[in-house]
């Protein structure tokens, strides 16, 4: 399954490792007790469940769901009742081919020569054939997208996950995630072309913050209602989906050793009649 890119402000310098950091800090206060030695399923499932913050999450949980509830849900519902649906998967489109240069060099620093020359070739194609990306005629082509950020590069060096977090404004993280997500706003083009002191190019940034936050949540509104309804412990499902597709992202990469043939070659005719 496609993840939906998740909304990336264009914070610069250090700021964002400093929010991490005073998060982190107020966390600490904000334990959960370890169960005693003497109890081992207690010991196992809090082990398990890998959230020793678990009280501070809830907290930022409540107040991005607080946030979500008065501003982000009603402005992606009113964003989807405005835009059709083909109006809508243009935007994305024209959001994921913005994001192709940081997704090639993670392909790259992943060791995945044949996913980096499909990034490569996909950003090439939508730009110029698919209209800056506005539609995704790759794919058409026999370039297909994928998953790749920083958070995933680490994973693929060895780096654990680390215990669970959920980063105001930001959801459902980890350590290594909420590194690997200042490093991806280090390898954008668009955070640092043109000078710190572009007002047109800051502009630019906040204005695609702000559309990739209206897409990304416009594409989980019914998902996320769905969950909200049903789950007995919202905050527990989004942990437990969260590291789910988290870890089926890693695997994908990790396995993919992929030999890409374009649509118009003659394998790729052999290969589609089999």
């Amino acid at each position: 399954m496609r993840s939906v890119p998740r909304a990336r402000p264009p914070f610069r310098g250090t700021s964002w490792l400093l929010a991490l950091s005073a998060i982190v800090f107020i966390g600490l206060a904000g334990c959960a007790t370890k169960p005693p030695p003497d109890d081992p399923d207690a010991v196992a499932d809090y082990q398990q469940t890998n959230d020793p913050l678990e009280p501070t999450n809830r907290v930022f949980y409540a107040i991005n769901n607080g946030i979500d509830t008065v501003i982000l849900k009603p402005a992606a519902q009113a964003y989807r009742f405005v835009l059709p649906g083909p109006v809508r998967q243009g935007i994305h489109n024209l959001l994921s081919n913005i994001g192709s240069p940081m997704q090639l060099t993670n392909d790259m620093l992943q060791g995945k020569p044949r996913r980096a020359g499909d990034t490569a070739m996909r950003l090439v194609i939508n730009t110029t054939v698919g209209v800056l990306g506005i539609f995704d005629v790759a794919k058409k082509w026999g370039y297909p997208d994928h998953d790749a950020d920083f958070g995933m590069t680490l994973a693929n060096w060895g780096v654990p996950e680390g215990p669970f977090l959920f980063l105001p404004v930001l959801g459902p993280s980890d350590p290594r995630d909420a590194i690997g997500f200042g490093v991806n706003i280090a390898l954008d083009p668009f955070t640092w072309v043109g000078g710190p002191g572009n007002v047109g190019l800051k502009a630019f940034n906040w204005s695609r913050w702000g559309v990739n936050a209206l897409d990304s949540r416009e594409r989980v509104l019914d998902t996320l209602d769905q969950i909200k309804k049903t789950a007995l412990d919202p905050y527990a499902t989004f942990r437990s989906l969260y590291r789910q597709h988290r870890h089926s992202q890693i695997e994908d990469m990790r396995n993919d050793n992929r030999a890409t043939v374009p649509v118009w070659f003659p394998q790729a005719a052999n290969e589609s009649s089999k």
